[in-house]
């Protein structure tokens, strides 16, 4: 198994900076996403990872051996670095059947055809593709084509694995499935996988480790337990989580954090903004909340409801026990003590 190492990683494009100076250490075997909205430079890394694109500054280390240096211009070839990748696209060769697919990258790599067999062999059956590999890939579904590419990918048995969202042109049902398969076939290889993607529950299904990235910068970097439950940020806090936490923006005055009138903990520094934190479980409805709540959607959750709606016009979304009609209002009743504050510059602080 490899380590990745990211040391000051750095990427320009023309005048603006698409990544700062990123330090990430993977560990050998994890399963890391890299999560976060378009154009937080998350792809980006990847391509540099997989060698598409070279960094402006920095280094990539697999294990002890150094692949890019955007400090002196050296770069390992794509092809050399003992990786493989899955793109969002299938990119499967359309006049090679299944089997051929998957046999043509270990015949470059020049293994024996009975070495060859066995491994296509073995890869169509934990695929679960076995039946499929005469067929070609305009005769199967978009899932099966994801999955032939899937099984080329880690024929070779690469120590290091990337995902360049692969799962994005799937139906729902689709994805889950197809994401379960994943994560077998991670376990099944021992490599080490970095999966790019959009989708907090993908990252949360998946991940022994995540990476939020925003602007070019991580966030937060750990075990998605830890993101979740001590989120470093603001941001951090809003983007994970089924539904992810409330957060409720106000100013501390005469000792308190006060949000339109009402007074949320107890907080110093006056005129000081602050963002107060609420798990949404932990938010109540009903007529002795201190805070206005109008109700824009209900939807059913494992038995229970998260309920959406506006308060003094941020979206709020909590978990409730019984449905709240949309259109209705109510108020919210928070906990006397937020699970944390942030300040003006959305990390962390103490009251």
């Amino acid at each position: 198994m490899t380590a990745i190492t990211l040391d000051r990683l750095g990427k320009d494009f023309g005048g603006s900076t698409a990544l700062h100076e990123v330090s990430l250490e993977f560990p050998s075997g994890a399963f890391v996403v890299l999560l976060g909205p378009s154009g937080c430079g998350k792809t980006t890394t990847l391509r540099m990872l997989a060698g598409l694109e070279e960094p402006t500054r920095g280094r990539i280390r697999f294990g002890d051996r150094v692949v890019a240096n955007g400090d002196t211009g050296e770069s390992v070839p794509a092809e050399k670095r003992g990786l493989g990748m899955v793109f969002q696209s299938y990119a499967l060769w359309p006049h090679m059947s299944v089997r051929t697919n998957i046999d043509w990258p270990l015949r470059v790599a020049r293994w024996s055809a009975a070495d060859r067999q066995a491994r296509v062999t073995e890869v169509l059956a934990m695929l679960g593709i076995t039946a499929l590999a005469d067929r070609y890939p305009a005769e199967i579904s978009g899932g099966q084509q994801q999955r032939v590419a899937i099984a080329r990918t880690i024929a070779a048995r690469p120590q290091v694995l990337l995902f360049d969202e692969p799962l994005s042109n799937l139906d729902a049902r689709l994805r889950v499935d197809t994401r379960a398969e994943l994560a077998q076939v991670h376990r099944a290889t021992g490599g080490t996988s970095v999966y790019v993607t959009h989708d907090q529950v993908e990252a949360l299904a998946l991940a022994t480790h995540i990476a939020v990235m925003r602007d070019g910068r991580v966030e937060q970097f750990g075990p998605p337990a830890e993101l979740l439950e001590h989120p470093a940020t603001a941001f951090v806090a809003s983007f994970l989580g089924t539904p992810p936490a409330v957060l409720l923006a106000g100013e501390a005055s005469g000792g308190w954090l006060r949000r339109s009138g009402a007074e949320l903990t107890v907080a110093s520094g006056e005129g000081r903004p602050l963002k107060a934190m609420y798990r949404p479980q932990d938010v109540g409805l009903g007529p002795s909340g201190c805070l206005q709540f109008d109700v824009v959607e209900c939807t059913p959750l494992a038995g229970r409801y998260v309920v959406s709606g506006l308060s003094d016009g941020d979206r709020v979304s909590i978990i409730t026990e019984t449905p709240v009609a949309a259109g209705t209002s109510s108020r919210l009743i928070l906990p006397e003590t937020p699970a944390a504050l942030f300040g003006a510059d959305d990390t962390r602080v103490t009251a």
